[in-house]
């Protein structure tokens, strides 16, 4: 009898599969297509656990589909990039581009070892000019229509990469590539103008996309599009550098009668008058200001919304309420935030907890309001989403395709002079400016327009700019007239199902859903959603139950797993550890266990028989393979691997037929695509890879039962098995008088019976 050696077999059909391309997708009108896809990795140098379990999974998928009949299309690549690049190569002495492609070498030898059925034919790496070259096209069409613009705003700024940060790439208050404390800052930067399309972006009710709930509220909550008044009210002694009042945008007019004071961001320009008109304040006055607002400078965005500390300096200035006339102080609280609405609110700590925390802190009246109040104002819509800042100050990114004219100002780069490409030798170590700047060769220009001196943009795009539409490009990498070719994204596209991370909800996914809308309206495509289906990931922690850091000593090195068990049993155990949404600890024992499953599906080809079907036959391979099936549509892939254990030790005890073999071989091939090739061959010599056959069909027929077997167990642990009519299945009552019966289940039932559970058809449990 031969033994399974994985090792040896998985090298085997890397290989065979290779030379065969047995992955290669090719085009075939007569089959329907399935675009199946997994957000692509960042080139980090290797594979770590986190990749392991967000793409095995996806390909189990995508392998169920192709032997359901599907033409799928499972393309990768590479985002290839961002700061930790440049940051990598700092430490290590080495060219980001030298490092980036060399790890991409590394993780594409790993893919292979992981056994997916990736069509590397489509490969797409961020890094490329042949793609950024788009990405700078893409970038000069949203400038013609006045959705890409140069302008100031106060930012998340990391003092250690010298760079701006999105509110998505701050994590506790520090920046989520190097960890250091995140300040706020006045820069001068590139938007992108995502709030035109707010509305759009907004999930209706019933969407036809099958998305999260979480993902679909989420981001509709972080659009937050609010209909409401705005409402100005007036300065009680009006100063002269602000003779008009501060308007105020409220979405509950009706409490303004209960508007007890003021409270404006510490960014306001009311603020920012009072600190220049310093006689119109006494010296101390004015210190508490400017101390109060060059505090508030320090703290993050989200610091600032999340701490629960009510803190506020009085401006001295008062405004009167427009409903009730009554004179109301003025004060600056950074709980107040200068981008969202007008940057002021009315306090009505009557109606608001907030309000009313504040109003407590500090003293303040709590009138009540009679929610009738009818002041005067216009009907204004406002949004919590903001636009996109898309500059970073770094090197390895996609240089901005404008050119600064003194004469002309912000020119576009000629079209058929794309890709702007970065220039290799430049010093990328952060000197407090963009390192092209550095690059005097490079940075000098002439103007398109005028032929007099100018420079580039030394700034690049941020690479969540590259990820917002990678997957057109997937449809045709080599194209070279356009960013994509619009009859093999209309084939292709829209993505049957995305895979990816919860990270991204407010982030990735819906720059990406802005992209595609922005494609929709330049004419390149006609759908309005990039993808039908969201499937997002959980994660997987260390032995200890923690989040795995090199700090802990519990990190897991997958590569040490598969040289000790194989690959097949990498992947079964990822798939039947927990479902694919959830979080739980990495186990060594349980891993263990599913390689002991592997090794009796092997052992189990020697010993097959020559028999007959009976009806218990027939149901236990029609029910597993209907279970199986219906479990890898609905990604369910855990229950998946235990239906196949339930049938292996039926097997096991019975004796299996090479019908009955074959067909557990096709529905373990998905998920161990090494081992189940391996025995096909040896079944059937010359037959194609496994991974070509159809998919087995259940029949209905054989899974219609007489009698129910019922399993009995007592606090859990099983006791007996009974057979019960199935007219009589659903009579809980009947069932359980029946389970009372058995001689191996009396004697535990001594106590009291506290509760009883009931699955109809399948289990009784006695609680005593």
């Amino acid at each position: 009898m031969k033994k399974y050696f994985a090792n040896e077999i998985e090298q085997k059909w890397r290989a065979k599969w290779r030379e065969e391309k047995v992955y290669k997708f090719k085009e075939d009108p007569k089959r329907q297509k399935y675009y199946n896809l997994v957000e692509l990795p960042y080139p980090s140098g290797d594979l770590h656990l986190g990749h392991w379990f967000a793409f095995t999974p996806p390909d189990v998928h995508a392998r169920y589909k192709r032997m359901k009949g599907y033409n799928v299309f499972f393309p990768n690549g590479f985002d290839a990039f961002g700061l930790p690049a440049e940051n990598a190569a700092i430490k290590n002495r080495i060219h980001p581009k030298d490092w980036t492609y060399k790890n991409i070498e590394t993780m594409k030898k790993q893919f292979e070892t992981m056994g997916t059925m990736i069509n590397w034919d489509a490969e797409v790496i961020t890094s490329d000019p042949a793609f950024y070259k788009w990405n700078q096209w893409i970038f000069l069409k949203l400038f013609e229509r006045g959705l890409a613009y140069r302008g100031k705003a106060l930012s998340n700024w990391c003092p250690k990469d010298l760079t701006v940060l999105a509110n998505e790439h701050i994590e506790g208050g520090k920046c989520w590539r190097c960890g250091t404390e995140v300040v706020q800052k006045e820069v001068e930067q590139w938007f992108l103008k995502i709030t035109e399309y707010a509305d759009q972006l907004i999930w209706p009710d019933n969407p036809d996309f099958d998305w999260p709930k979480e993902v679909k509220e989420g981001q509709n909550n972080w659009i937050g599009k609010k209909e409401g008044m705005l409402i100005k009210f007036k300065l009680a002694h009006a100063p002269s550098f602000s003779p008009t009042g501060i308007d105020v945008f409220t979405t509950r007019p009706e409490t303004t009668d209960g508007a007890s004071f003021l409270v404006i961001a510490p960014e306001h320009t009311f603020v920012q008058k009072i600190l220049k008109e310093q006689s119109s304040k006494t010296n101390s006055e004015y210190k508490t200001i400017e101390k109060y607002v060059s505090e508030a400078e320090k703290k993050t965005e989200m610091q600032r919304k999340e701490d629960r500390t009510k803190s506020g300096v009085f401006t001295g200035e008062w405004a009167v309420n427009p409903v009730t006339k009554t004179e109301i102080p003025i004060w600056i609280s950074d709980y107040v935030l200068a981008g969202y609405g007008t940057g002021a609110i009315m306090a009505v700590p009557f109606a608001d907890q907030r309000d009313r925390e504040f109003a407590e802190k500090f003293k303040l009246p709590v009138p009540e309001t009679k929610f009738k109040a009818k002041p005067e104002g216009k009907k204004s819509v406002n949004y919590h989403l903001r636009d996109w800042s898309v500059s970073r100050q770094r090197y390895w990114g996609t240089p901005v395709p404008v050119i600064h004219c003194p004469k002309d100002g912000i020119v576009p780069v000629p079209l058929e002079d794309l890709p702007v490409e970065l220039p290799y030798e430049v010093d990328f170590t952060p000197k407090g400016k963009p390192p092209l700047a550095s690059d005097e060769a490079w940075l000098n220009t002439k103007c398109p327009k005028c032929d007099g001196k100018a420079k580039r943009d030394a700034e690049t795009l941020d690479t969540f700019f590259d990820s917002s539409w990678y997957f057109f490009r997937y449809c045709s990498p080599k194209y070279d007239k356009g960013p994509f070719e619009k009859q093999r994204v209309k084939e292709l596209m829209p993505i049957d199902i995305y895979f990816g991370g919860s990270e991204h909800t407010l982030g990735h996914t819906l720059y990406a859903r802005f992209f595609t809308k922005f494609f929709k309206d330049l004419g390149l495509i006609t759908f309005s959603e990039f993808a039908n289906k969201r499937a997002q990931h959980g994660v997987i922690l260390g032995p200890d139950g923690a989040r795995m850091s090199k700090s802990r000593g519990n990190v897991v090195n997958p590569d040490d797993f598969v040289k000790e068990y194989g690959a097949d049993t990498m992947r079964l155990y990822i798939c039947f550890m927990m479902p694919y949404s959830a979080t739980a600890p990495w186990s060594d024992n349980a891993i263990a266990g599913v390689y002991k499953f592997l090794k009796r599906v092997w052992d189990l080809q020697f010993s097959l028989k020559n028999k007959d079907l009976d009806d218990e036959d027939l149901f236990q391979m029609h029910s597993a393979i209907k279970k199986v099936g219906e479990d890898l549509e609905s990604l369910n892939f855990n229950t998946a691997v235990s239906a196949m254990m339930i049938w292996l030790n039926f097997l096991s005890s019975k004796g299996a037929s090479k019908e009955e073999y074959e067909a557990i071989l096709k529905l373990l091939a998905p998920f161990a695509p090494y081992i189940t090739d391996e025995i096909w061959h040896l079944l059937n010599p010359a037959a194609n890879a496994i991974h070509l056959e159809n998919f087995p069909l259940f029949q209905s027929k054989f899974i219609k039962r007489e009698n129910a077997q019922i399993v009995v167990q007592v606090n859990g642990r099983v006791r007996d098995t009974i057979q019960i009519s199935m007219s009589q299945a659903e009579n809980k009552k009947f069932v359980e008088t029946e389970a009372k019966k058995g001689e191996k289940v009396k004697k535990y039932l001594e106590g009291n019976v506290k509760k009883t559970i009931y699955i109809p058809a399948k289990l009784i449990n006695f609680v005593v």
